[in-house]
């Protein structure tokens, strides 16, 4: 174990960290404080039983010593948190997505972040068993989005094509369809459409829903025979509603619940992945990249049945919202416990703040038909009448103009430093949240009601 430096004093303590002569901070000695605490931290819960078996004296323990590490964490992120990041992407030169940055953090700057060995331990968990370590990488992640030049640099990272989706890409443009699971995607008449079809679970989303989005969002902007994009639910086979379609009902709290939701590779790769791409354009190179670096196209949801959650936050950011008038849409995010994504960002802007805390904080609906749903829907027609309603608002928004007046539109509405400085505080607060007893509480009972439900239903 690393033996701290006496200028460093005690981090349970809350002493500040290492100074140099001159007074400023000094890297290596702060480097020495930090893999200090993280192995102070490490030996303290490795001597308590697991947390589903700890009393509440041990938690209380257990507790002590992740907020000291995390003291020391946040405070040498402060510091040096530009520094760390230039180095893991050599000055800003590597594009590196989540999971690379926190893989390469872990490894190349000791006691930053839990270990791989932990991280793996914890993923195998229920998440009401779970140690709460994403909370440090939901800090590790707030103090690199917080800098305008790391922020800027890792947003921009997270806006390029996907490997999986260049390597789908000649096979999407032979043939003009691909099934990737939980989301198919077909081009028709320069539309793609993107069907989700998790007919088990409602297209409830999980890790595999935003890998899957991402991609198809990926291949439709990359395709230049696509010039408009479509998002619509499938047809369930749920026994609620069978042979229906529905948008979507938001978080997988199942999985939620059994510790498969993941702060990066789930919360935040969604909203810095497809849905930005969806809302500011896919970061590639083209013929066109000297005056606009970013491919960008119309795109229109199409809701059936209901947009819950997630789904509502999706409906934000589209250029144009059709929906079923025996359809309706919620954030209900105080019920479930977590932050609706960037829909606290953008729903007042759409709705008011009153609209949206009643949305937020109070659980409302809003149904197709009453008149508040026009702040968020464009047009409401009969069920029956969908299909033609979605045909038009493509034809409509197939142009040229419609995409420069779309980007400046986004531009003035949410501009880029906002967004940056948006999802800095939600890699943190979202963190939190995960590990906080009445989401966990919530998870377990969703879980279990859902399970009875099945059984009764099988």
């Amino acid at each position: 174990m690393t033996a701290a430096p006496a200028s460093v004093g005690n981090a349970r303590t809350g002493d500040s960290v290492a100074t140099d002569a001159t007074g400023g901070s000094s890297l290596a000695a702060d480097r020495r404080a930090l893999a200090d605490a993280a192995d102070r931290a490490e030996d303290a819960l490795a001597a308590l039983p697991v947390p589903a078996e700890r009393t509440p004296a041990q938690h209380a323990l257990a507790t002590d010593a992740k907020n000291a590490v995390r003291t020391v964490r946040g405070r040498f992120l402060r510091l040096h948190g530009e520094t760390v990041y230039r180095q893991l992407t050599d000055g800003h030169t590597l594009d590196l997505r989540l999971p690379e940055l926190v893989v390469g953090a872990t490894e190349s700057w000791p006691g930053l972040l839990p270990g791989a060995e932990s991280m793996a331990v914890e993923q195998g968990r229920l998440q009401a068993e779970k140690e709460g370590l994403e909370i440090d990488q939901g800090l590790f992640l707030r103090e690199l989005l917080r800098s305008p030049g790391s922020g800027r640099h890792l947003i921009d990272a997270m806006a390029l094509p996907t490997a999986r989706a260049l390597d789908l890409l000649p096979e999407f443009r032979r043939t003009g369809t691909l099934d990737l699971g939980s989301v198919r995607l077909e081009r028709r008449d320069g539309a793609a459409h993107l069907t989700m079809c998790r007919t088990d679970c409602l297209n409830a989303e999980d890790n595999q829903q935003v890998e899957d989005m991402e991609t198809a969002v990926d291949l439709a902007l990359l395709d230049p025979e696509v010039r408009v994009g479509l998002l619509r639910g499938g047809e369930m086979t749920h026994p609620r509603y069978r042979g229906r379609r529905v948008f979507s009902a938001g978080i997988n709290l199942k999985s939620l619940h059994t510790g498969r939701i993941s702060l990066v590779d789930f919360l935040l790769r969604r909203e810095l992945g497809y849905l930005n791409k969806i809302f500011r354009g896919l970061r590639v190179e083209h013929s066109g990249a000297w005056h606009t670096p970013v491919i960008e196209k119309p795109w229109v949801a199409a809701v059936d049945t209901f947009a819950i959650g997630g789904g509502a936050q999706l409906l934000m950011i589209f250029d144009r919202v059709v929906a079923a008038s025996d359809s309706y849409v919620s954030l209900p995010a105080a019920q479930e416990g977590i932050v609706p994504g960037a829909g606290n960002l953008r729903l007042g802007r759409l709705a008011g703040g009153r609209v949206s805390r009643q949305v937020v904080l109070w659980g409302r609906r809003i149904h197709a038909t009453e008149p508040d749903a026009r702040l968020l829907l464009d047009e409401v027609v009969e069920p029956d009448l969908m299909d033609r309603a979605v045909a038009e608002s493509l034809e409509r928004l197939d142009s040229p103009a419609v995409v420069t007046n779309r980007r400046m539109l986004n531009l003035a509405e949410e501009p880029p430093e906002q967004f940056r400085q948006y999802m800095a505080e939600f890699a943190m607060q979202q963190a939190l949240r995960l590990y906080s007893q009445d989401v966990i509480g919530k998870v377990g009972r969703f879980s279990a009601a859902a399970t009875t439900a099945a059984a009764a239903a099988a």
